[in-house]
Parts: C-alpha cells; structure tokens; sequence
C-alpha cells in the first residue's frame, strides 16, 4: 500500500453537506483525531450498511474526543442517505473524486461490474442488507469504490489507510478502534458480501 502524503491529501476540498461550505481536507483532523469512511456511493445498500456499522462507534469516538466523518463521491442519494439515519458523523462530498483518486481507491469499468452483477455473492448481500431493513437505489456513479483513512490529531501521522478490493471489503470495527487506541462496547453485524454495486435494489 502506498505512503499517504497527508500535505498533499489534505490540501484537497470537501464541501460539507450541512453548511454547503468547502473546506480542505485537512481541516478535519486540525483538532483531532478522524476517522474518515469513504463511501462508493450514498444509495449503495452495502454501504449504507457499512455506514451503519461504523457508526455503531459513534459514541466511543466522541467520548474520545475522535470525529466521524463519512465522504461520498457525489451528492446522488445523499438526501435518503441522511433521512434514514444511515450515518451518525459529518458528511461530506468529495466533487472532483480527488481525495478518492490520491488515496487509492480504484474505479470499475462497466464490464467488471457486470459479471458479478450476476453472481450469487450479489445475491447474498442484498438478502442479508434487506434482512436488517437496508434498501439502497442505482442513483449516480456505480463504478467508484471507496476505503477508509483514520488521521491522528493534527496530521502527526496515518493511523490506518484502507483501500477496498472489492466494494462488500470494510475495516472491522475492532480494527478502527485498535487503530484510535479506544475501547469499544459494541457488536459488530452480520456483513453482505457484495462483488459489485448492483447488490442495491
């Protein structure tokens, strides 16, 4: 995995979802520490699960004095995404997938999306999303993917770089608190194994 140059990273502009504000990345872990969870996309029934699972940290995080911050690719679902409740910290939008590119996290072409589209992992994850009540929609880019990067206090160093291989990978949840030096009192879920964004439904 690649070094992160967080000077170079963390240059980049966010525009927050709140206050319609852009700001630079960096500003995010200027206070403390961050955990930012990138999404492949905002309808994406895995992710929206995946949001849901991180966000079950929420509160030791905060306890902690360590921030959440969820960034998608594009506002496409953004607004369902925060009605449901999907995620409990921040959200942001990366508009020129930029801090997706420096970081890693790779694009699928519409003929690698297709073969698992098909398959019976797909299959699997939205039965097992669907089952906890998780829905999602083939709103905006289906081809991006996403990761997760945790950022100490002030930039002094990466504490995790996560880059999916395929879009069901996430970081357990004892690693991001393994990572962020916290004790946690949660349960992790059951995860859908998803190949390909078409699991949503």
């Amino acid at each position: 995995m690649a070094k992160v140059d967080l000077a170079r990273v963390g240059k980049n502009l966010l525009k927050s979802c709140d206050t319609e504000e852009s700001v630079e990345l960096q500003s995010l872990w200027q206070d403390q520490p961050v955990v930012l969870f990138f999404l492949r996309r905002f309808g994406c029934q895995v992710c929206r699960w995946m949001a849901s699972e991180i966000s079950k940290l929420e509160p030791d995080m905060r306890a902690s004095g360590v921030a959440l911050v969820g960034v998608g690719p594009e506002v496409f679902g953004l607004k369902e995404f925060k009605e449901k409740g999907f995620f409990k910290g921040s959200i942001y939008v990366d508009e020129q997938k930029k801090i997706y590119k420096d970081l890693g996290f790779k694009r699928y072409t519409g003929l690698s999306v297709v073969p698992a589209a098909l398959g019976k992992k797909v299959r699997d994850a939205a039965s097992k999303a669907s089952a906890e009540g998780i829905q999602g929609n083939f709103s905006g880019d289906l081809l991006q993917s996403g990761g997760m990067l945790i950022v100490a206090k002030g930039g002094e160093k990466v504490l995790l770089h996560f880059i999916q291989d395929s879009p069901g990978d996430h970081v357990a949840l004892e690693d991001v608190s393994k990572a962020l030096g916290i004790t946690a009192k949660v349960t992790a879920g059951q995860q859908p194994v998803c190949n390909d964004d078409v699991c949503s439904r």
